[in-house]
């Protein structure tokens, strides 16, 4: 990971304590629509309880930074360690995480003086001159703490998609409102060509990011074309009613069986409305917007659907070197929906994780993944950027994902029966 802040002179330390405050409080402005009830309950085993990310959040300040740094310091419970750990393995066992639904004690309230009780602790270490170490781990803290902010709105969606009334999360929330005006404007055929040849991708190292964001390293890219909208709802209508998920020639084998097993018929928390489709969002149940971007489609999805358009998925360097150099060309890079890329999640040339515990936050991951580019409207601001590498399960359809298409400058005839283009 590289440094947040990069000076121990008073007013940078003074930036870094005002970071940790405005990224805790944010965490406890998500939680605050939810009942007690709500962020109790685990809708699937891939989700969390709110209460749990809570908790979680403040067990690795406390854990990570405070136990070996601050003097004097006592844990606030020690069987927390067990409860909260995620995925830790050198800190010892844990709780199953399909199982975390049951954790009834402790309860909220304790999780909620937990949380105090270790922003108390960062309060006095924050108080004192800091080493590169501490402030560059106080960093990872705060940007870990930021995608369980995504994750705290991802699940809470999942908990009320699973509830027959359909609550919404926060109906006022315009900024997790579907913005359909801006990606309505593209008109048909709109790609953004690149000449290919050495481009350098990852982290510059002028900022903080993510150990598994570097080294920056060269690629050669051939020639390509990058779309300048994300494919939007109406689009993927076109492709139900064209019978794309009752095709087993548009989609990957492992993709066909999961569709079939899971009985897939279009994005994740779309149902049927007599003749049309509603969704689901943190806005409540809503009709289809057509001119909006899709959303919550797994990477087996993504891969048939671009095959129908007689397309592909960009790879993560093709969408970083285009993010990077020409990003006033493209519409809703970020800030909409992440971005499937072709791409595994493996790791760039010369990328070595941390020693010790710490070192386990990305590296472990490095197989069966797929590459997500962008931010999503779920994502804190300014927490991604061209280099970041999200990544999931190529199953997965719970988090905020949607497509952008790239193909080759010159786009051949595609097979029968498969479209041309979807623009």
């Amino acid at each position: 990971m590289l440094s947040f802040v990069k000076s121990d002179q008073p007013d940078a330390l003074a930036a870094l304590r005002a970071r940790y405050r405005s990224v805790r409080a944010a965490s406890l402005a998500l939680a605050k629509p939810l009942s007690a009830e709500d962020q109790q309950a685990q809708s699937m085993p891939d989700a969390s309880p709110v209460k749990w990310h809570l908790a979680h959040m403040s067990w690795f300040f406390e854990t990570f930074v405070l136990v070996p740094r601050l003097a004097g310091y006592k844990v606030f419970d020690s069987r927390f360690g067990y409860l909260f750990n995620s995925y830790y393995e050198a800190i010892g066992p844990r709780h199953p995480r399909p199982a975390r639904g049951l954790l009834t004690r402790p309860s909220l309230d304790e999780v909620r003086a937990y949380r105090a009780y270790v922003d108390e602790g960062m309060g006095r270490l924050l108080s004192q001159p800091l080493g590169r170490p501490a402030r560059d781990l106080i960093a990872l803290g705060l940007a870990h703490e930021e995608q369980h902010q995504e994750l705290i709105l991802m699940d809470a969606l999942s908990l009320f998609a699973a509830s027959p009334i359909k609550p919404a999360y926060q109906a006022a929330r315009a900024s997790l409102r579907r913005r359909a005006a801006a990606c309505s404007s593209a008109t048909d055929a709109e790609f953004v060509d690149f000449a290919g040849g050495v481009a350098s991708i990852g982290a510059d190292g002028r900022d903080f990011s993510f150990d598994h964001e570097a080294p920056r390293h060269e690629v050669l890219l051939q020639p390509y074309r990058l779309g300048k909208r994300l494919v939007t709802n109406g689009e993927w209508l076109a492709f139900i009613d064209d019978g794309g998920y009752r095709r087993p020639d548009l989609w990957l084998s492992d993709g066909w069986a999961r569709a079939r097993a899971e009985g897939w018929e279009a994005p994740f928390y779309w149902e049927r409305d007599g003749a049309g489709w509603r969704a689901m969002s943190l806005a409540g149940l809503e009709p289809i917007d057509p001119a909006a971007p899709v959303v919550h489609v797994s990477y087996l999805e993504a891969a048939a659907f671009a095959a129908w358009a007689g397309k592909r998925l960009p790879t993560e360097a093709e969408w970083e070197h285009a993010a990077t150099t020409r990003p006033g060309a493209f519409e809703q890079l970020f800030g909409e929906v992440w971005q499937w890329s072709a791409s595994a999640y493996l790791p760039y040339p010369g990328f070595a994780p941390a020693s010790g515990a710490v070192g386990e936050y990305n590296g472990k991951f490095m197989v069966g993944q797929m590459v997500l580019k962008g931010a999503a409207r779920a994502t804190p601001a300014g927490h991604s950027r061209p280099s970041y590498r999200n990544f999931f399960q190529p199953h997965q359809r719970w988090m905020f994902a949607g497509v952008r298409l790239a193909c080759e400058p010159a786009v051949q005839r595609p097979r029968e029966g498969h479209r041309q283009c979807c623009f």
